[in-house]
Formats: structure tokens, sequence, C-alpha cells
């Protein structure tokens, strides 16, 4: 588990690869600016607890009460990233007394559904995983270029971010099985119960080749009062390519709704 820095607190939840050390550079970023804990998923290497098939989604709520419980949080605001977005959505509607903030970052909102690429991957999570991994850096070079216009520094990002990931190894039928569960799941009526301020965060819309600006950008209708902005030269990774940017805007905001 991350837990580091101090002041308000703030639980980041990741993405669907389920490993918090990918967003090592936004989290080192927060911590100078807020308590800042993170955590890998459940069945995730590293994570301490196993899955239970029979509950599904349900694995990941009770997972953030014991993390919670662990790091002696009473409230805190939670930031869910991508996939980790809709943990943070249906524990803030659950959940309101333990929440202070909401942020949701380039998340999948109701009314996603996976391309057909991304359900080939899920309906064969191993033997897809070579493809996965080899396809990435087109889906992500666009991004990466706008936001760091410098070769050497897109050389020395792509480095950094591949050994991280090489060191906290995905589990592609674990990604599989969290994509199955959500699809049976009817996130609409969370929103509508969401009381905790909400800001919701996306990248530039041509540049967000994972989940569309447009379907994330629903929250800010969804969610009663929820506000939307946008990181420029980014799409859906701009807390790794503008780390300081991505810390700053979500502290301040957490900052702003302390009770």
């Amino acid at each position: 588990m991350f837990d580091r820095g101090d002041g308000l607190p703030i639980v980041v939840i990741p993405g669907v690869q389920g490993r918090w050390e990918w967003m090592r550079p936004a989290l080192d970023a927060l911590a100078r600016k807020c308590r800042t804990v993170s955590y890998s998923l459940c069945g995730d290497f590293g994570s301490g607890r196993t899955i239970d098939a029979a509950i599904g989604f349900e694995n990941y709520l009770q997972q953030l009460d014991a993390v919670l419980e662990d790091a002696g949080l009473r409230q805190t605001a939670l930031c869910g990233v991508s996939y980790g977005g809709l943990v943070a959505l249906r524990y803030a509607a659950t959940r309101p007394h333990r929440v202070t903030a909401l942020i949701l970052s380039s998340s999948p909102a109701p009314g996603w559904v996976p391309t057909e690429q991304q359900r080939r991957w899920v309906s064969r999570p191993w033997i897809s995983a070579p493809a996965f991994i080899a396809t990435s850096p087109g889906r992500l070079m666009p991004e990466i270029k706008a936001a760091l216009p410098d070769w050497r520094r897109r050389i020395a990002f792509g480095a950094r971010h591949a050994i991280r990931v090489a060191a906290a190894p995905m589990i592609p039928s674990l990604m599989a099985s969290r994509v199955t569960w959500t699809e049976r799941m009817d996130f609409g009526p969370d929103c509508a119960k969401v009381n905790a301020p909400t800001l919701v965060i996306t990248g530039e819309d041509e540049l967000d080749r994972v989940v569309p600006v447009r379907i994330t950008r629903n929250y800010a209708a969804m969610i009663a009062g929820a506000r939307h902005e946008v990181i420029e030269g980014t799409g859906h990774i701009g807390l790794l390519t503008r780390p300081e940017r991505y810390a700053a805007l979500v502290s301040e905001f957490v900052h702003a709704n302390s009770h």
C-alpha cells in the first residue's frame, strides 16, 4: 500500500490493471500536497486480498472499507482513475458519510460499452495479452507527443513507465473479470445518490483513445453539481504525463471541499 504525505487525506483507486505502482508519478506529486493513500486491487500481487468470485464487484467496495480502516480514516476524498472511478462512484453512493469529495478521472460513465477490440481482449485475456501490450504504444503515443514534445523526454518517460509496469505486472484474467462484472451493472442510479462534491477530470477529446472523453463527461450531467476540468495536451494518462498539473487540480479540489 502507498501511504505518504500529510494533511487532508485522499485515497486513489487504480485502473483496470489494478496496480497502484503504475500511478507512481501522480501519487508522489499528490503526496507533496495531501496525505495520499493508494493500493492494488484485490487479487493482484501485493494486494493481500483474494477475489471472491461469488460477490463480483462488491470485492472492491469491501476492500476499500478495509483500506480506510487500515489507514485510520473515518472520512476521505476519493479519486478513481479510469476503472477505479466506478469503484469510487459506487462507494460514494453507498457510503456517503465516508466520502468528503469525489474525483473521477478519465473514468467510463454509464453508457460506456467496450469496443469490439476490447471485447476480444476480454473474451481471451491471456491469448490477447501480447497484442494488448504491443498495441498500447500506438494508443498512447499521440497524447505522449502532445504532453511531451521533446523526444528525449518522451524516451525517458517511456523507459520509466516500462520499468514500473515490469515491476508490477498486470494479470490479464483479472482485468477481464473486472470488465465483465461492470457490464452486468447499472451505475446510473449511483450517480443520482452521490452527494459529495464531484470533480470530473479528462484529457482532450482527440487524445483519449481508451475511454472517450464524451463518455466521461456524462458524469458532469449525471451527478448534481459536478464540475468538469480538462488537462490540456493529455488524453487518458494525464496523471502520468503531467503529474504536477494533475496533483494541483486534485489537491485544490480536495482542500476547497474539506469539512
